[in-house]
């Protein structure tokens, strides 16, 4: 049996080696390692993917999501909710722009924000929302959209964990996480299932002036070389990380289902174990397995990984500490926040390993494994 990894990057490279190697030496050929063709390609090809009218690369999926709330002219003060249940880049870019982190509940069953939290949690201060379709899952996005209209309140979308997820609505139409919300925000970080081999991220959105203000943003404030409209930052998707992309895209679906495949085995292994909750499939979106994460009752969580790193198989922990329980966000209040379903979560998930290469005889031992922890205990 092939070693287990928890994402295996270096046989998925293998498969497409041949086209990879061969793009990275196109722009090394060009030397137009910043900005350069690669970039443009990408950007187009990603923003037909989504159907989306404007994608504007960055530098990774926490620049994105600053980028984002700069270009929507967000104070010192405003209050932004968010789940607190989710990778700290969510909140820490709130926290950096000084602005004011609202910690909302998640669904106990999906893991995303809950609709019913945000709409309790809005005041005169409130000025967006940021949703997390965490591990892959949409969150509830047209009862989030209906509040956020009726509010006037932003949404800017972290889609880091879910790019290629279908989001159907009640009346049968359907579009892709990361372009229902005002801004839509992404990371290719390596281990995504759109990754590449280094940092990267994007934006996306379908308002014209949002998508002009956040390219300049994004390129130091300026629209005219050394002309400086507005204080920006400078990130940027290099080429190379491009052209890794400008590959991958075309394979994303096929990512997903392999994904989706690896799920269904795990999914079969612990049908109807009592102490082994599997991933919750609402059927509002199409989950694409960014993790496969368990919630565990009754079982050590921190025995099980324990023996399973004895065993060589790795498993995460997605994610022990809360954002309203960090250090960070003790000055902003964080620890006010009382968030039962959150803090009941951080205690109970175990993320098992999930990526493309996945084959029966390695799942077949994870689930075996995880089976005679959970039976002995």
């Amino acid at each position: 049996m092939r070693p287990i990894q928890m994402v295996d990057l270096k046989k998925q490279y293998q498969e497409i080696k041949a086209d990879v190697d061969a793009a990275i030496h196109e722009v090394l050929d060009s030397a137009a390692f910043i900005n350069g063709k690669a970039v443009q390609d990408f950007s187009k090809s990603l923003a037909n993917y989504l159907d989306v009218k404007h994608v504007i690369p960055c530098a990774n999926g926490t620049d994105a999501l600053q980028i984002a709330m700069m270009a929507l002219d967000l104070q010192p003060g405003d209050e932004v909710i968010t789940p607190s249940f989710t990778y700290i880049a969510t909140t820490e870019v709130v926290a950096l722009l000084r602005l004011q982190p609202v910690f909302v509940e998640v669904d106990p069953k999906t893991f995303c924000i809950d609709p019913a939290a945000i709409e309790k949690a809005i005041t005169p201060r409130t000025k967006a929302i940021v949703p997390v379709h965490l591990y892959g899952q949409a969150a509830n996005m047209e009862a989030i959209m209906e509040i956020a209209n009726r509010h006037g309140l932003a949404v800017i979308e972290d889609n880091a964990q879910a790019i290629g997820s279908d989001y159907y609505y009640k009346d049968g139409s359907s579009r892709k996480t990361g372009t229902i919300g005002t801004i839509g925000c992404t990371s290719f970080f390596p281990s995504k299932n759109l990754g590449c081999y280094g940092d990267g991220g994007a934006i996306c959105t379908n308002n014209d002036e949002l998508a002009d203000k956040m390219r300049m943003i994004a390129n130091h404030g300026q629209k005219v070389r050394y002309y400086h409209e507005m204080v920006g930052c400078n990130s940027r998707l290099d080429s190379i990380q491009a052209a890794v992309l400008n590959i991958k895209l075309p394979k994303l679906d096929q990512y997903i289902e392999a994904r989706r495949k690896a799920a269904d085995y795990y999914d079969q292994a612990f049908a109807g174990h009592k102490k082994i909750t599997t991933p919750y499939r609402a059927s509002n979106n199409k989950h694409v397995f960014h993790q496969y994460t368990l919630i565990l009752e009754g079982i050590n969580r921190d025995g099980l990984h324990q023996y399973l790193a004895e065993r060589e198989i790795p498993s995460m922990i997605y994610y022990p500490v809360p954002a309203h329980r960090q250090n960070m966000f003790a000055a902003l209040g964080g620890n006010k926040f009382e968030l039962e379903v959150t803090d009941w979560l951080t205690e109970r998930v175990i993320s098992l390993p999930m990526h493309t290469e996945l084959d029966q005889e390695q799942l077949a031992y994870i689930t075996t494994e995880v089976l005679a922890f959970a039976d002995k205990n």
